[in-house]
């Protein structure tokens, strides 16, 4: 049984430590929070869990868990993850892993130098059996002539932006915004259906935070483009769609892979999808356990060296998509200072 610990105790880490019990492959004994009190109050639902920390060292150096959960805000996943792999844990880092290219590189080097310990993105679509439907499906076609995929759904916390305010999903300081936080899914399919694009440009609505509230990304192929609009402003219930001659793969969501079709053009459709799990982590969390149980075997060892490739193409896309929008984070500023001292030494 995998020992699991956890940084963040909101919503998105309740559903993966029940998706991870879920396995029966792993159990929750650590919680970390900013108080004890929330630590508490979130590790009294699992009753496996029997250690509660509000200091980050204390739970890497006394916590009793082999594998690291971490869903903090964005602009805290890079020191976290640096520090669990410092301390000789495994680590899932919720997308996106780290807010730029520089802190990416940071993670490989450490990374490269623990060559045992293992590091996953949790991009939890690309797992699921419907992903791979879709997948296969762009395989199986003689010619790709583009893709438009849409993720678009108003966030909670937007209202609080209409009132004045500055909260973290939404604040440059903590590499907030729409193409971070909801492009992150988009960005995965273009790079595992189609590879890395040859350029790419967003077209960003900013907000009075400094981020983009919804926007237009265009990655450039060689031969076609890919579209992808998302947002953090308006709900969208456009499908997404995958062009290939007369043929066209749809899907009811471009992240949700509920239902997936092939249509042939002559007025034939084929079902290519299956049921959902009902928890929508489960499927990643039964693969990283796999992986996990196994981390001996090359097999292990080349999955989780192509997740962590996938997780660097798209690392670089999203910081080409914000720079093209002039959008910049606080980590940012941080992270090329830091890499020009590497440099320079």
């Amino acid at each position: 049984m995998l020992k699991l610990g956890i940084i963040g105790t909101n919503w998105i880490t309740e559903q993966f430590v029940h998706a991870a019990h879920e396995t029966g492959k792993w159990e929750l004994t650590a919680v970390y929070s900013r108080t004890l009190e929330k630590a508490n109050q979130f590790g009294d639902k699992f009753a496996s869990t029997s250690e509660f920390f509000d200091n980050l060292d204390d739970f890497f150096a006394q916590g009793s868990f082999d594998t690291v959960y971490i869903a903090s805000p964005n602009s805290l996943h890079f020191e976290q993850a640096k520090q669990a792999i410092l301390a000789g844990k495994d680590v899932i880092v919720e997308k996106p892993a780290c807010s730029n290219p520089f802190e990416m590189k940071q993670l490989q080097r450490l990374l490269d130098q623990n060559p045992d310990t293992f590091l996953f993105e949790a991009a939890r679509h690309v797992h699921e059996p419907n992903f791979r439907a879709v997948t296969k499906a762009v395989e199986g076609l003689n010619v790709v002539q583009g893709a438009t995929l849409t993720y678009a759904k108003y966030s909670s916390r937007y209202d609080a932006v209409l009132n004045g305010e500055e909260p973290n999903i939404f604040s440059p300081d903590f590499s907030g915004g729409c193409v971070q936080d909801l492009g992150v899914y988009l960005v995965y399919d273009a790079i595992v259906w189609f590879g890395m694009p040859g350029s790419a440009e967003y077209h960003a609505t900013m907000l009075t935070t400094g981020v983009d509230g919804k926007g237009v990304a265009i990655l450039h192929y060689n031969g076609f483009d890919v579209t992808l609009n998302l947002a953090k402003n308006v709900n969208s219930y456009l499908p997404g769609e995958i062009y290939g001659l007369k043929e066209t793969i749809r899907m009811d969501h471009s992240s949700d892979l509920n239902e997936v079709y092939l249509d042939d053009g002559a007025g034939n459709k084929t079902l290519l999808s299956v049921p959902q799990a009902e928890n929508p982590m489960l499927a990643e969390a039964n693969e990283f356990a796999d992986v996990l149980n196994d981390k001996g075997s090359n097999d292990a060892k080349q999955l989780e060296e192509d997740w962590l490739a996938y997780a660097v193409q798209v690392n670089k896309v999203l910081y080409e998509l914000r720079q093209s929008a002039h959008i910049k984070f606080k980590a940012d500023r941080v992270a090329e200072e830091v890499e020009e001292e590497n440099d320079e030494s």
